[in-house]
């Protein structure tokens, strides 16, 4: 550490600690080690103060797909800044907000004419959630509004989106502010229930989403939100492919809008534009997008759906949603050039191809730990489960959060890792293994080669940590 930071803590220690700290001061108890400090990026590398060089392994939260210091994407963002940063949609049309709703539109496809956008992916869970309610009041079906979700999930931090986030952790703290909404079981393939195989486990799922909205009274039910390729909340669980066309089947027999979560798996991290894009007769009603349609260059999320529903909202007196920087032209600017450089470079192919090595090169970790479990995912959306034991897959005690453990021990070895458990740790501990979309096949042999440094170092703390 420097001596100007040593000096700026012992400033601090001293009486200033409550004015001026870094946000982290909300997660972390007062005295915990202070994270490094940020001086720049480039391509899938960062540097902090002192100088210590970082491989982001997960693309930070799973969002920064162009890595860091993309001339063209800052280029359209000084450029746009200095015409109008800011115009509101109640007063302005934004030539920036029709570029980047016709690239997004094209690129996802028929169904989805018209785009939303807003400022982050919980944003534009609860934007979905009001556009599919605001369709059923247009059809006069006013007694629809409940959202089934799945347990495990995660669809977002505000208070909306908790409702439909499937995690008993933020439910046992936030819940008397919740509304509450039905869960099913999300198709796990790793921990199987007792008996079940994937593809029996798939069947089990589908058929209780049906169960729960016949229990529900169909009537009364909105809509199904789901991940088709999970993130956090399940380590990027691939949906079985039954399990994917048996859902749209269930929602469309009884008249239930289906509502892609693709905040991570969007904008073509999987080796597809939309993750739901590698299934057959899965198409949902609404897509929501986030993350990597604006790669961490400025906070965006989308609401993707179709021509027709958009009409009915707007001929019933027009969507009763807004958010005061929704659609701002400096962010719509960037989400174009951010697409627009994934076009040129053809980083959809290089997701789909550099995944595969990429998994390969993880599967061959268990080689060197046993600690390594299971590893799944599509593209470049993919994770690497903890594991206490790799024979009968059980997953290191709740109470220690090896997650941490890891991250902290890959810092070391300059490895930036996001990693997550949910549920208390009921269902394991996951690292994201989500590089940006330009990672190169050398770069993914630095990669491993780091990750091994680190499990050798892990292998050696949670003997002590188990004690």
């Amino acid at each position: 550490m420097n001596q100007k930071n040593v000096q700026s803590q012992k400033q601090n220690s001293v009486g200033m600690e409550l004015f001026g700290e870094p946000v982290q001061v909300f997660f972390s108890k007062k005295g915990s080690a202070r994270l490094p400090r940020i001086a720049r990026g480039e391509g899938i590398y960062l540097w902090d103060k002192d100088g210590n060089k970082y491989l982001d392994v997960s693309s930070g939260p799973v969002a920064n797909n162009l890595g860091s210091g993309n001339k063209k994407v800052l280029a359209a963002m000084n450029a746009q800044a200095k015409s109008a940063a800011f115009a509101f949609p109640g007063q302005f049309e934004s030539e920036a907000n029709e570029r980047l709703s016709n690239l997004l539109t094209r690129l996802a496809g028929e169904g989805f004419e018209r785009a939303f956008f807003v400022s982050g992916g919980s944003e534009a869970v609860e934007s979905a959630v009001k556009l599919a309610r605001q369709y059923a009041l247009s059809k006069d079906q006013s007694s629809r509004w409940k959202v089934i979700s799945r347990q495990p999930s995660y669809h977002g931090g505000t208070l909306g989106a908790l409702t439909l986030t499937g995690d008993t952790q933020m439910h046992d703290a936030f819940g008397p502010l919740l509304k509450g909404m039905p869960k099913v079981r999300a198709p796990a393939t790793y921990r199987l229930p007792k008996n079940h195989t994937i593809e029996s486990f798939a069947r089990a799922c589908a058929a209780e989403l049906e169960d729960s909205i016949m229990s529900e009274q169909a009537e009364t039910v909105l809509a199904f939100i789901m991940e088709p390729i999970g993130g956090l909340a399940s380590g990027a669980v691939v949906s079985n492919a039954f399990y994917m066309k048996e859902v749209r089947r269930i929602c469309s027999k009884y008249g239930v809008l289906l509502v892609h979560d693709e905040v991570m798996s969007g904008a073509g991290r999987t080796g597809k534009f939309l993750a739901s894009d590698h299934y057959q007769n899965a198409r949902p009603d609404i897509v929501v997008l986030a993350k990597g349609i604006a790669a961490g260059y400025t906070p965006m999320g989308a609401v993707l759906a179709s021509d027709h529903m958009v009409n009915a909202v707007a001929a019933g007196g027009g969507f009763l949603n807004g958010f005061t920087y929704f659609a701002n032209p400096l962010s719509c600017a960037v989400g174009y050039a951010v697409l627009q450089e994934m076009l040129d470079c053809d980083l959809i192919t290089n997701a789909a191809e550099r995944g595969v090595e990429l998994k390969h090169a993880l599967e061959e970790l268990k080689n060197y730990s046993n600690y390594v479990g299971d590893i799944r995912g599509k593209g470049l959306l993919l994770a690497l489960e903890l594991v206490a034991d790799q024979e009968t897959k059980s997953p290191f005690s709740s109470n220690l959060n090896v997650v941490v453990l890891f991250q902290k021990l890959a810092l070391k070895n300059g490895l930036l890792i996001y990693g997550r458990r949910t549920n208390y740790g009921k269902f394991g501990d996951w690292l994201m293994i989500t590089p940006p979309l330009i990672i190169t096949t050398k770069q993914i042999v630095e990669l491993k080669n780091n990750l091994v440094r680190t499990l050798k170092d892990f292998e050696r703390c949670v003997p002590v940590n188990l004690a």
